[in-house]
């Protein structure tokens, strides 16, 4: 996800899961009385979707399913391990059959208990072809996914055969083949339970979620904000110490910066590019500069005929060699991120640097000439979509300058008003020619920012790249005997967009954020989020 961090030892039952730690971000000042009654505000944008787990792969949306909802396990935000939530544990012998054993006393936001077949009945919902649920591919692991959601056509069932409820507290899961890693998906929010009284009104919930997180949904109004209050009866080892949080929705960066300064907006996302320079000095010890396992690509409509082809992915290797990453993050994004030269963020399990080759390096010279090679882009012109409300235009302009001096190509920029329209664009593949697209680690892994963004079919495939190589080294990687051998197999796997240069890796990201003199003990972690419980209002 858009949005999926770090990583220790960890265990699993008997599955082993090594993770490369890359730390937090600290806030300074604090040491103030707290009022654990009294919320916070956040900046955020509008949800994509309705707000249900399975239907949010965006930031906008997924940030506030994962506080409204808590699925088996997560992320220890302090130090990356992988922590059990509603999951007393998760056994397997074989990385294949997977044993969950559920504590007791979790209820939902309506008082009803969590049960094992409130998980199974979800994750069915989730993955059946008829419901549309974004994320559905994150299901494909499950033995019998492709009878509730078949390449194409109607489902033939609607429940998966790999799923079995054994009782209250305890269900099964067999996968279709071994997947030493995935423990790991199960922290991400697609995998939550629902509620019983969901299945009677899917549409409903959508607008009032019901969830078992540590906070309650209150109200939505939208694209101005979501409220949400602390779960009283919240059984997590992450209990709130606010009273909930205030999704604020902005159209532009600038403006939440303006309100942070002003105490109007108490915790920011990313600071826009034009504060950069001054932040730090502007927030003080209030100011946030922490490690983020994101990346930031520009994409490419694949699945339109001017973009098919062999030869096109020379023009798209051209066109990455035309973008002087070192100049625009030195200037305009003032060293607060790293040029990338990989598809897969720094510090996560299986980054390996250089994988990009030379189509990561400036060279203008080269840059034209294999445009040339490749046909040239389509009509001579490239138009790169973005949301205006992220604190993109100022990179995306100078993207768009290096490659129109380096190559002659006339690139502009296509500013969509907000996130939920650009994503709506994108999704719908309504956008002719190249899009932004970050991607924020789901779980600290390199399969994570390839297989789930790569792969034929996937959730997250904006581009519609296929390629029947990468699908097969990636379903090796798969089944690889360990966690340290499916990262080394996905990086031969990651080596084929070397080939196809589906997107455009650009830089890395870094958290680069603040908070108002309001609240205190802030603290991100690698996902780019706060630790939300832990924020403290000040009394």
């Amino acid at each position: 996800m858009p949005a999926a961090t770090r990583v220790r030892w960890a265990v699993v039952g008997a599955t082993s899961v090594a993770l490369v730690a890359t730390g937090c971000g600290s806030s300074g000042g604090g040491g103030g009385s707290s009022d654990a009654s009294k919320t916070f505000s956040y900046q955020s944008s509008e949800p994509q979707n309705p707000l249900q787990p399975a239907n949010a792969n965006e930031v906008g949306g997924g940030r506030i399913m994962q506080n409204l909802f808590k699925g088996l396990a997560d992320y220890d935000p302090s130090d990356g391990k992988l922590r059990m939530q509603v999951a007393d544990k998760i056994d397997t012998s074989d990385s294949q059959t997977f044993n969950v054993t559920l504590k007791s006393g979790w209820t939902f936001h309506d008082g009803t208990p969590v049960k094992a077949k409130n998980f199974v009945d979800a994750w069915n919902w989730g993955a059946t072809t008829a419901n549309n649920q974004i994320n559905s591919s994150w299901f494909s692991d499950i033995e019998g996914y492709k009878d509730v959601h078949p390449a194409s056509g109607a489902a033939t069932k609607t429940t998966m055969s790999g799923l079995t409820v054994v009782d209250d507290t305890h269900f099964t899961i067999k996968l279709s083949g071994k997947v030493s890693y995935f423990p790991y998906k199960l922290g991400y929010i697609a995998f939550s339970p629902l509620p019983d009284s969901f299945f009677n009104d899917p549409a409903g919930h959508g607008q009032k979620p019901v969830g078992n997180g540590p906070y309650q949904f209150v109200s939505w109004d939208h694209n101005a904000q979501i409220t949400t209050k602390a779960f009283a009866n919240y059984q997590g080892v992450d209990k709130p110490k606010n009273g909930g949080v205030v999704f604020k929705m902005y159209t532009t960066a600038e403006a939440a910066y303006a309100d942070l300064q002003s105490n109007n907006l108490d915790v920011m996302d990313q600071v826009p590019p034009s504060a950069l320079a001054n932040y730090k000095n502007d927030l003080g010890d209030r100011a946030i500069d922490a490690p983020q396992g994101a990346i930031q690509n520009i994409g490419f409509t694949l699945y339109q005929a001017d973009w098919a082809g062999a030869d096109k992915a020379k023009v798209r290797q051209g066109l990455s060699m035309a973008i002087d990453r070192d100049t625009i993050t030195k200037t305009v994004l003032q060293s607060s991120r790293k040029p990338a030269s990989s598809w897969v963020a720094e510090g996560v399990e299986g980054f390996k640097a250089g994988t990009c080759g030379d189509s990561c390096k400036f060279d203008a010279t080269k840059a034209k000439q294999l445009i040339t090679e490749g046909g040239g882009v389509p009509g001579n012109k490239l138009t790169i979509t973005y949301n205006a409300d992220g604190g993109h235009k100022e990179w995306v302009d100078a993207v768009c300058n290096s490659i129109r001096q380096s190559t002659g190509v006339d690139c502009v920029g296509d500013p969509k008003t907000d996130f939920k329209t650009a994503r709506a664009a994108i999704t719908g593949r309504t956008i002719n020619g190249a899009f932004r697209t970050g991607w924020v680690q789901d779980y600290p892994l390199n399969a994570n920012f390839l297989s789930d963004v790569y792969k034929t079919g996937a959730a997250s495939n904006d581009f519609g790249y296929s390629s029947p190589q990468f699908d097969q080294l990636a379903n090796q990687a798969d089944q690889a005997a360990s966690i340290q051998d499916s990262a080394s197999d996905y990086q031969k796997a990651e080596a084929v967009l070397a080939q196809d240069i589906p997107a455009i890796p650009l830089w890395y990201y870094r958290t680069n954020s603040g908070y108002s003199t309001k609240v205190q003990n802030v603290k991100f972690d690698s996902f780019g989020n706060p630790a939300w419980t832990q924020v403290e209002v000040k009394g």
